[in-house]
């Protein structure tokens, strides 16, 4: 089969703008030029590759999509190794998760911005970033399945360790004798949003009992949510890399110190990488070796194996 450039290049602005007329309009073709194309594209593979009410890609489209995202890649690697240009900057398209970027992650971005490429960051749940890197949107992912999509690998980078924090006020007024189920169905939590479950996993492992009557703030933002519980707005689970400055000085304490939970992430990426690809992969795994904790030197994990917080409901 003989990939057609035009067509390939219809198919992926559609996706990309989600609609007709303005992928038109960066191709500077008619709407109908674009249809003909993708109707084309489609006949050549014999199925459909976009669903056009909202013009999505199709699982077979998702294929498609990441062979086009890894072609664009490498042609342009292959362009700067033989005459670079100005301004040529491949897009590099990375998922990760909030609480990453806000701590170890963000320096990772900045030396990624630094190489030769457009940097564009996808934010999400750690356990909502692997099916963007299904659908092609990304090239690499930081998620906490260790199962990854067919043509991709999954390397484990570290744990990411949480705990339970408030400020001092609001821990002497709910939680005098320290935390327990009736300061929990009294206390507002801060959690970062609808998909964060965490903090539920955690109370639940924490107090051996079902909770789910108990208020909840939403501070979709880890430094608005740290902030929140640093005000006294409520309590919550923060990561240790954000919360351990904040214990030190005693504008936060510990609500259960024996308690952290870590959640194991991974770095998602192609199986068979052009060599710029490769390059940030390896620097993505180098950077979250050294800032997350490796199993390897953490000889006794806070939360026993069978007590752990279960990641895929997270």
């Amino acid at each position: 089969m003989n990939f057609d450039r035009q067509q390939l290049e219809a198919f992926s602005v559609v996706v990309e703008t989600r609609h007709f007329g303005r992928a038109a309009a960066l191709l500077n073709v008619t709407r109908g030029a674009v249809s003909l194309r993708l109707k084309a594209l489609e006949e050549e593979f014999g199925t459909p590759l976009l669903v056009r009410d909202g013009n999505v890609p199709t699982p077979a489209g998702e294929v498609l999509l990441r062979h086009i995202r890894v072609l664009k890649i490498l042609e342009a690697d292959t362009q700067l190794q033989i005459k670079p240009m100005d301004g040529m900057r491949p897009r590099m398209a990375i998922a990760v998760n909030a609480d990453s970027l806000a701590t170890w992650f963000e320096a990772v971005a900045w030396e990624i911005a630094e190489r030769n490429v457009a940097l564009e960051l996808i934010v999400d749940d750690q356990d909502y970033t692997l099916p963007l890197l299904a659908k092609g949107e990304a090239m690499g992912c930081v998620s906490t399945s260790s199962n990854p999509p067919t043509g991709f690998l999954a390397e484990p980078i570290g744990m990411m360790e949480y705990e339970c924090v408030a400020n001092l006020a609001f821990a002497e007024k709910f939680f005098p004798q320290g935390l327990g189920l009736y300061g929990v169905l009294a206390a507002p939590a801060v959690l970062y949003n609808r998909k964060d479950g965490l903090h539920t996993q955690f109370l639940e492992r924490f107090l051996d009992v079902e909770v789910r009557n108990y208020a909840m703030h939403y501070f979709p933002s880890p430094s608005a949510l740290l902030a929140a519980i640093e005000k006294g707005i409520g309590y919550g689970l923060v990561p240790c890399l954000q919360a351990k400055p904040l214990i030190d000085v005693g504008k936060l304490m510990r609500l259960a110190p024996d308690h952290k939970v870590e959640v194991n992430l991974y770095w998602h990426h192609w199986e068979t990488a052009p060599s710029n690809a490769q390059a940030i992969s390896e620097l993505v795994v180098r950077h979250s070796r050294q800032a997350l904790i490796q199993p390897s030197v953490h000889a006794m994990s806070c939360i026993d194996d069978d007590e752990s917080i279960d990641q895929s409901s997270l």
